[in-house]
């Protein structure tokens, strides 16, 4: 199929003037009508282009929208892939990715909680109880935290807290803050129950696998829980 010449009348109308002037013999009517033929044409021209540059502005204009609302829009699909929905900290996959990352950059502590006797929070009150524990329990964590660390989701009732160039003592010290925020008062639900967690600190040195900084946690929040619970365990430390 030829493609359409948009401006195939305005073509013709030139190539006529043209005409009209090359030849010396046209009479002053003739070329008053081959000018005003010209001048109609470009009053077109002149409409279409003011139409075309409206219609461009305003296309820009939607696109520009269209593109913020898009990353607007990326930006909350990447939140909710990195994040927990209960609880809006880092999902496991996430928080693994930043201990990694904070591993390949500097030495890091690092704290793995458990809820205690969870299950019988769930057991007795219901799943929706024990939602709002993990929701306040994050709550008080997120408050003893401040802006030290970042802390992630890795299992229903279980936590990591990444500590970047923090020594052990520190680290421990700060897990023993959490500890005594989150016993210290009964939580709002269910009613007046007192809940309690278990804590274990690792230091990692750069360069360290996120396998053995989280095995080395992990193994002193078992100790803990050996220990009787409601502990904070860390190679050669222990508060309760």
């Amino acid at each position: 199929m030829a493609e359409h010449d948009l401006f195939a009348a305005e073509t013709t109308a030139l190539a006529e003037a043209r005409r009209v002037v090359a030849d010396a013999n046209r009479d002053a009517g003739e070329y008053r009508v081959a000018l005003e033929q010209l001048a109609d044409h470009y009053r077109r021209l002149m409409r279409e282009m003011r139409r075309l540059i409206l219609h461009g502005d305003r296309q820009e204009r939607e696109l520009t929208r269209l593109n913020g609302e898009l990353q607007e829009l990326a930006k909350k699909l990447d939140h909710k892939a990195r994040h927990d929905a209960l609880t809006g900290v880092y999902n496991r996959g996430a928080i693994i990715e930043r201990i990694s990352d904070h591993l390949g950059r500097h030495a890091v502590s690092l704290i793995v909680l458990d809820i205690d006797h969870f299950k019988g929070v769930n057991d007795e009150f219901g799943h929706p109880a024990g939602d709002a524990v993990i929701v306040e329990l994050v709550a008080r964590l997120r408050n003893a935290l401040a802006d030290n660390g970042e802390i992630g989701r890795v299992g229903g009732e279980e936590f990591t807290i990444v500590l970047p160039h923090f020594d052990l003592a520190r680290a421990a010290a700060l897990a023993e803050t959490m500890r005594v925020a989150v016993a210290a008062t009964p939580f709002a639900f269910p009613a007046g129950r007192t809940v309690t967690a278990s804590f274990g600190v690792s230091w990692n040195p750069l360069g360290t696998s996120f396998d053995v900084a989280y095995g080395g946690a992990d193994a002193m929040l078992y100790e803990a829980k050996r220990g009787g619970r409601n502990k904070v365990m860390s190679h050669g430390s222990t508060y309760d």
